[in-house]
């Protein structure tokens, strides 16, 4: 990986520790159903069984046999071995070396072969021009600016290629639970937060995250809200990410494709 600057070593650091704790994001999917995701992704089940609901929408997984996908910043084990188990050559970029270690462990628990890069998405320059059908991101409160990421990702896909990625609605960035209910902590002009854990994260505005798109040859297949048909975790802490999302929502995924040149 190159040089790395404050946030990248600040947010690996927050990452290398989540691995050692165990966090749920660095578990690797190991129980995983091949049938499954293939009706998942065809879309022709009734509703999305854990874990697979967190890999929306259902679209992204279709028709990705052969076909080259990076997971960019989504180490873990996870995402990348369901694309694997669906028959796609994968390619896994994440900036904590332990994140990658799960992708690793997973691919030789299911006996597939995985490509694993540590770097920083906003850098993807050990990666080829237009190599990748699919870009499966998410993670993108932990950059400054979501056009670096984005002028990294329409480099190295494909025309018709798609790119998934999560945002967030920049709302809800400062959000603190009081004993009551949430409020706002910080004013909306206000991007970055610097957490007690360490780590940096940034409020991304509406415009950055749809333009920048735009701006790059990229354009809008679909948006999907997460939190619209979450119910309310009656066990989940107040101020954690099950009690946040079911209260405020606000989380969002983004599909957009690369345009194809005229002939």
């Amino acid at each position: 990986m190159s040089e790395r600057d404050e946030i990248a070593t600040a947010n690996e650091r927050l990452w290398e520790r989540e691995v050692e704790k165990g966090c749920s994001y660095t578990v690797p999917w190991l129980d995983l159903d091949p049938e499954i995701i293939r009706k998942y992704a065809r879309g022709t089940l009734e509703s999305a069984p854990e874990p697979l609901t967190v890999m929306s929408p259902h679209e992204v997984l279709a028709d990705v046999e052969g076909r080259d996908v990076l997971c960019l910043a989504c180490g873990g084990g996870q995402q990348s071995a369901v694309f694997s188990l669906l028959g796609a050559c994968v390619t896994v970029l994440d900036l904590a070396q332990g994140q990658l270690q799960r992708d690793r462990e997973a691919a030789a628990h299911y006996g597939y072969e995985v490509r694993t890069i540590h770097g920083d998405m906003r850098d993807l320059s050990p990666l080829d021009e237009e190599s990748f059908d699919v870009v499966y991101g998410t993670a993108l409160a932990y950059v400054p600016d979501a056009r670096e990421v984005y002028r990294q990702v329409a480099r190295v896909l494909r025309p018709g290629g798609l790119y998934r990625t999560d945002c967030e609605q920049p709302a809800i960035r400062f959000l603190t639970w009081d004993g009551s209910g949430y409020r706002i902590s910080k004013p909306y002009i206000e991007k970055i937060e610097r957490r007690e854990d360490g780590g940096i994260e940034f409020r991304h505005y509406i415009d950055d995250i749809f333009n920048g798109l735009l701006e790059v040859g990229l354009s809008i297949r679909q948006v999907e809200d997460l939190s619209r048909d979450v119910k309310p975790d009656a066990e989940a802490p107040p101020g954690t990410w099950n009690h946040v999302r079911t209260y405020v929502g606000g989380y969002f995924v983004v599909v957009a494709e690369k345009r194809r040149s005229p002939s």
